[in-house]
């Protein structure tokens, strides 16, 4: 019996409806959540991905600030405007969209965000607190992934979950939030990688595989035991003539083989994809409610 899909379009629908009602609930209160986006360069994915979000936030009635700047901006003048950013009290939340052009020191710009409005949840001090177990946001596609399995029933305590990718974005977060003793935690965590010795015997054991190696076809049915929930992270480009544009979008699982032995498994696209924009107005409007002293 093929699986039943997880449909991350959906989920995220339904949580920007909860985040719609809630901004306007604070908008009656005087409060209106801010996002300051900065944009460096012409990268064709982070200008899909900003006009997204500013889609995202006029539906919503979040305040969006958004700055696009050259491709030859300074260091100095990027850190300045981060500044500006960190003591504007419109702005609740600042995202730095990844990735810079290389002549720009990532680190120190990220390290420039006020931890307070740092949306993105990649602040060292932010990361320091959620290994720790204390509260900070949350890197937004890491926690659209286990608000995903929530939603769709999965039991997360208890279960063995297999993670294939130990990026700092996906992998390393993920296995971290899902061993917390809290709930969306409690999980048994292995994570496997490029020098993983045998990976199919690994993700054989897993009741949960979430695949995030940026691959695709990483995971075949004969790496997955019957039953398995599948969280495909990867989005791959590859060639098609038969498309309009002359690719489509596949993950990093055949998705085809693997569906026919999954109880649950995501789709690329419309599966992780949509969760990560969502958890960043999540982020957003939280951290909102925090600098009103609403919680």
């Amino acid at each position: 019996m093929a699986a039943k899909i997880i449909d991350g379009k959906q989920i995220a629908a339904d949580m920007r409806a909860e985040l719609k009602e809630e901004v306007a609930k604070l908008k009656e209160q005087g409060i209106v959540p801010g996002l300051g986006v900065i944009l460096v360069g012409e990268d064709p994915a982070s200008q899909s991905y900003v006009r997204a979000k500013e889609r995202a936030c006029e539906e919503l009635g979040i305040y969006s600030d958004d700055n696009r700047l050259p491709a030859d901006t300074t260091q100095q003048d990027l850190i300045a405007l981060i500044n500006r950013m960190n003591t504007d009290q419109k702005i609740n939340g600042i995202l730095v969209q990844l990735p810079l052009p290389k002549h720009l020191d990532e680190s120190e710009v990220l390290l420039a965000i006020n931890p307070d409005k740092d949306v993105d949840g990649f602040h060292p001090t932010n990361i320091g607190k959620m290994m720790a177990g204390q509260a900070a946001f949350l890197p937004c596609t890491p926690h659209g992934i286990i608000q995903l399995l929530q939603r769709s029933g999965v039991k997360i305590e208890g279960s063995h979950v297999v993670i294939v990718g130990r990026s700092n974005i996906v992998g390393k977060p993920l296995a971290n939030m899902l061993i917390q003793k809290n709930k969306g935690g409690n999980a048994t965590v292995t994570v496997c990688h490029t020098r993983t010795a045998d990976l199919a015997y690994q993700t054989r054991q897993a009741d949960i595989i979430i695949a995030a190696a940026g691959r695709p076809n990483t995971i075949t049915a004969d790496m997955v035991k019957d039953g398995v929930v599948v969280i495909d992270v990867g989005v791959n480009r590859i060639e098609d003539k038969t498309s309009k544009k002359g690719y489509r979008l596949i993950g990093d699982v055949d998705f085809e083989a693997v569906k026919e032995k999954a109880s649950l498994i995501t789709p690329v696209p419309g599966g992780v994809g949509p969760m990560t924009i969502t958890m960043l107005l999540y982020n957003t409007v939280e951290s909102a409610k925090k600098a009103s002293g609403k919680i």
